[in-house]
């Protein structure tokens, strides 16, 4: 039975990769900050942006294979942000909890990754971290940490991928979460079947790469 890692589980696509792969029959193991709160009993709670937490799950979970970690948690800057009036605070805390985060998240993993059978890592971006196709205003502090995941995912590929981890940022489409707003443009069941999809055509020449949900490889 292969093992999958979710970070922020407790909504949106963090909840729904989860029952996917409950589904086909993976173990899951759920993280989120607060299980209780969230209604999941089984989850470990995990706020990803505290060394103490990570490291405590990291000892909880020490010699178990997990064949694909999936970097999932994240959060928004708030609204209302344009040149002449960022909340430069707000823009660290982002920073904080959508870029530092997922790479503290893939050392404190990378043995566990290493040591199993699939050895996948997953990052979910945005397209608004495409410095090609994303878009600025007030999306500038939600992007720039989406392309400095982008660069970071990048970064440590080499690494990752010299212990035969493949390694990828996502970008799951604008999907009616509470993030993403009712108005948006796919469900979550949608977005989530299509990453899998693209999770389970994944091979080690796609190391290092940036896709979106439909498989398409996005620019930098």
């Amino acid at each position: 039975m292969p093992t999958v890692l979710i970070t922020g589980a407790s909504r949106g696509i963090g909840r729904e990769f989860g029952h996917q792969y409950a589904e086909a029959g993976w173990r899951v193991i759920a993280t989120c900050r607060d299980p209780q709160a969230a209604g999941l009993e089984d989850a470990l709670a995990m706020d990803v942006a505290s060394q103490l937490d990570v490291e405590d799950v990291a000892s909880q979970l020490a010699g178990e294979p997990i064949d694909l970690l999936i970097n999932n948690a994240g959060i928004s800057a708030a609204s209302g942000q344009a040149f002449g009036s960022f909340d430069y605070d707000d823009w660290e805390r982002v920073l904080r909890v959508n870029t530092i985060a997922p790479i503290r998240i893939a050392e404190a993993f990378a043995d566990n990754v290493a040591g199993s059978e699939r050895k996948l890592m997953v990052f979910l971006s945005s397209i608004l971290g495409s410095i090609a196709e994303g878009s600025g205003g007030s999306y500038t502090p939600y992007g720039t940490s989406k392309a400095a995941l982008n660069a970071a995912m990048k970064g440590i590929s080499g690494d990752l991928g010299a212990r035969g981890i493949t390694c990828i940022s996502v970008h799951p489409g604008w999907v009616q979460t509470d993030m993403g707003g009712a108005g948006a443009a796919i469900d979550v069941r949608t977005s989530v079947s299509g990453l899998r999809q693209v999770i389970d055509g994944l091979g080690p020449g796609d190391n290092g790469h940036f896709f979106d949900y439909t498989g398409r490889v996005l620019p930098w």
